[in-house]
């Protein structure tokens, strides 16, 4: 993958250059209509090599996108933000329903839920097999 990323950048650069080379005569780009300009006073024309102007062109569109995009679904990060909250909401409650209602225990439960200590020193001393083993039935 990082190859073919660095391969994409080789060839990207390499077309950017061409056009670059190919489109390097120098041309007017006017702000405003010819009959406009003069209205307002000043320079509103600026001269710059046609592959400037074609990069600038291609930044701008990516730039306008973004912003497009990003306005678009800015419903859709307010959504998430006010669900993500509602979860933090719902699992502090949810913790501390289960804190209050732990404290009273089943009997049953407890007993299973204890630890069952020295099992290890029981299963040697005891006088029957150990489990998982065959031995032949008692006559």
């Amino acid at each position: 993958m990082r190859f073919l990323r660095l391969l994409f950048i080789i060839l990207l650069a390499i077309v950017l250059v061409a056009v670059a080379l190919a489109n390097r005569e120098t041309v007017t780009l006017n702000a405003f209509p010819a009959n406009l300009g003069q209205y307002l006073g000043g320079k509103w024309s600026v001269d710059l090599p046609l592959f400037l102007v074609i990069f600038l062109a291609v930044a701008f569109g990516m730039l306008a996108g973004l912003i497009w995009e990003y306005l678009r679904e800015a419903h859709v990060r307010r959504e998430a933000r006010n669900r993500s909250a509602e979860v933090a909401r719902l699992e502090r409650e949810v913790g501390g329903l289960r804190e209050r209602h732990a404290n009273p225990r089943d009997e049953v439960l407890a007993i299973l839920d204890k630890p069952k200590t020295g099992a290890a020193s029981q299963s040697t001393a005891s006088a029957g097999p150990a489990s998982g083993t065959t031995l032949p039935a008692a006559r």
